[in-house]
């Protein structure tokens, strides 16, 4: 029997992509490449923008087309949202229960009934979910948080994930082992992953303390993205003494307009978010800071647009994850006044990431001749803690912490020169 998985979302995404593919191994199945001959076809869809709802539509149909008598899974936030639109998966599961997936296959194999799970979300608390397999990097994720209470008027996922829950710290720690054995960094992946252990009265920063020091063979750890609201004095004292914490921080800014960020019922304003990043970088220094940025939110004018260019400027991030606006039906958003042009969005978009490509440029102008550590994902290249993707001037071994001086940027090509592995190592 063979098994192929798709994963069309977020780091979230991917965790539990991985951990069904693992699932499934365990019971016998072969993993093949997507677009190879197999029996079953687990795809984990995303509801964030309508283009992602429309590639999970395409893929659901290339796989019926690849595989007509194999078994087709859909899972994740727009089968949770949309189930209606999804109704030729023989196998259709929402926000809960994907570990079930394995169950729900076979059953389906044995009658033939399609088989459907929209429970509540966060009606069992967090479901967790285990791999230590992430497709041949040497980068692992951990999901440790779910779910948003948030309600952003843009955003469908508080709908699609549900309330905000966790995985309990112990199980953290024994997963972060775990992992480590075969991997050199974790990422902790999340919704909201700053709103970390509400129910279990710890904090993130705290939680992160207790890895550190209960795993000492975790040589890297990373977050995969934090609110700026989340980023307390506490987070940083850790992170400013700690060396083992990526010196990258991904902090969710959407506009740079103050009157959109109100509409967008955003927790901060465009001082709030300036204040405490210009105090990260005094802290420490040569941090790498990224940032997600939709344009063409309702309201959002010429004007507000420029502003939203000067500030991002203004923060000097090294790179931008940039979406244009896309309406989500449910949302408080699909009720505000001031829409956009699509052609409009789409210009503000290129012009965005035009920027984003000048800001990168800047930053990797300004870090080279610095010293960095880049774990090798090849024999030949790698990420620094920084996130900055570089090739070494001589092979090292594929795996490891390698410290390295950063030598030159020509042709988007970042180049370094290694001078020998980690002590720690």
């Amino acid at each position: 029997m063979k098994c192929s998985l798709i994963n069309l979302g977020c780091k979230v995404n991917a965790y539990e992509t991985e951990s069904i593919g693992r699932m499934l191994e365990e019971e016998g199945y072969e993993r093949v490449e997507v677009g190879e001959p197999s029996d079953v076809t687990v795809i984990f869809t995303c509801a964030v923008t309508n283009t992602a709802a429309a590639k999970s539509r395409k893929m659901i149909h290339r796989a019926r087309r690849m595989n007509p008598d194999g078994v087709i899974c859909v899972a994740g936030c727009y089968a949770q949202i949309e189930p209606e639109v999804l109704e030729d998966a023989d196998v259709l599961v929402g926000s809960a229960h994907k570990r079930m997936i394995p169950e729900y296959i076979r059953q389906f194999q044995e009658t033939h009934i399609p088989v459907r799970d929209l429970s509540d979300p966060s009606a069992d608390g967090f479901e967790t979910l285990l791999t230590d397999r992430f497709a041949d990097r040497t980068r692992a994720f951990l999901k440790i948080q779910d779910g948003c209470n948030q309600f952003c008027t843009y955003c469908i996922i508080p709908f699609a994930r549900g309330r905000e829950r966790s995985m309990a710290p112990d199980t953290v720690i024994e997963e972060i082992r775990r992992i480590s054995a075969s991997h050199s960094e974790v990422v902790l992946a999340g919704i909201h992953t700053g709103r970390y252990g509400k129910e279990y009265g710890i904090t993130l920063t705290q939680l992160m303390e207790r890895i550190l020091k209960e795993v000492p063979e975790l040589q890297r750890l990373r977050i995969s993205s934090i609110e700026v609201t989340e980023l307390s004095g506490e987070f940083l004292d850790l992170m400013e003494r700690e060396p083992r914490i990526a010196r990258h921080l991904h902090i969710p800014l959407q506009s740079g307009s103050d009157m959109v960020l109100k509409r967008m019922g955003r927790p901060y304003t465009t001082a709030d978010y300036l204040k405490r990043i210009q105090e990260i970088r005094q802290r420490i220094p040569d941090i790498s800071i990224s940032t997600d940025l939709m344009v063409g939110f309702p309201g959002e004018s010429e004007e507000a647009f420029e502003e939203v260019l000067a500030f991002v400027r203004r923060c000097e991030f090294s790179f931008l994850h940039v979406f244009p606006f896309s309406l989500r039906k449910g949302t408080a958003a699909e009720h505000l006044d001031g829409h956009v042009d699509p052609q409009v969005k789409k210009q503000r978009a290129a012009r965005c990431i035009e920027l984003s490509n000048e800001l990168k440029e800047r930053y990797i102008q300004s870090m080279l001749g610095k010293e960095v550590v880049i774990l090798t994902e090849t024999e030949t290249s790698g990420y620094t803690g920084e996130y900055l993707e570089a090739v070494l001037s001589s092979p090292m071994a594929k795996g490891r912490m390698v410290k390295a001086v950063l030598t030159s940027y020509n042709n988007g090509i970042l180049e370094a020169e290694g001078s020998g592995y980690l002590e720690t190592e």
